[in-house]
């Protein structure tokens, strides 16, 4: 039993077959939360509800799988790597493959949160702030990886393409997003003032 467990909580394999068999359970939340907003008068449900699911549901399985410990955790020190572009000039010195794999690996970490973030948050809904927000999640994850021994190379280049991949699925997600910031700003105006 304890090596089935490893398998799928502690693989690459186990946590992407994981992610595809949650997808149906992530679809009735949305479901779920959109039939509770619109029961509450909340708006819009839909949009809502489909960006915390889509935050939590694409980013948690990513950073889960960055966050697992390589053969060696635990009995080498951690390793730090602060120029930048140092080691994204290795990684694309090496296999094609390997190096496609890689960028777009890091491109993805915080990109569901990138995406959806600006349309769940209107105080998101700038592309500096979604850099900044992933840039410091990126950060914490380097971090940790650092810290937690985990056999990794914490770097500042993962920061910079976990932050430039949230910033583009922002820029992917730009026109939802806008009007919700809009829409935002519309209804603090019409808002009544407290003691006029």
């Amino acid at each position: 039993m304890a090596g089935g467990w490893h398998f799928w909580v502690g693989t690459f394999t186990g946590v992407a077959f994981m992610t595809v068999a949650a997808l149906p359970l992530a679809a009735l939340a949305v479901w779920a939360l959109a039939r509770l907003r619109n029961s509450t008068g909340t708006t819009p449900p839909w949009r809502s509800s489909l960006a915390e699911v889509g935050i939590v549901y694409g980013t948690v399985p990513v950073v889960w799988m960055i966050m697992l410990p390589g053969s060696r955790a635990g009995a080498v020190p951690g390793r730090v790597s602060l120029v930048p572009l140092r080691d994204l000039l290795t990684i694309l010195a090496d296999a094609p493959l390997t190096a496609t794999g890689q960028i777009v690996g890091n491109l993805l970490v915080f990109a569901a949160l990138g995406f959806f973030a600006p349309m769940r948050f209107a105080a998101l809904a700038s592309v500096p702030r979604i850099l900044a927000l992933a840039a410091g999640c990126s950060i914490l994850v380097e971090v940790a990886q650092y810290v937690l021994r985990l056999d990794r190379v914490s770097s500042v280049d993962d920061v910079l393409l976990n932050a430039a991949g949230a910033g583009l699925a922002a820029l992917a997600s730009r026109r939802w997003w806008r009007a919700t910031a809009t829409a935002s700003s519309d209804r603090r105006r019409s808002a009544p003032v407290p003691g006029r």
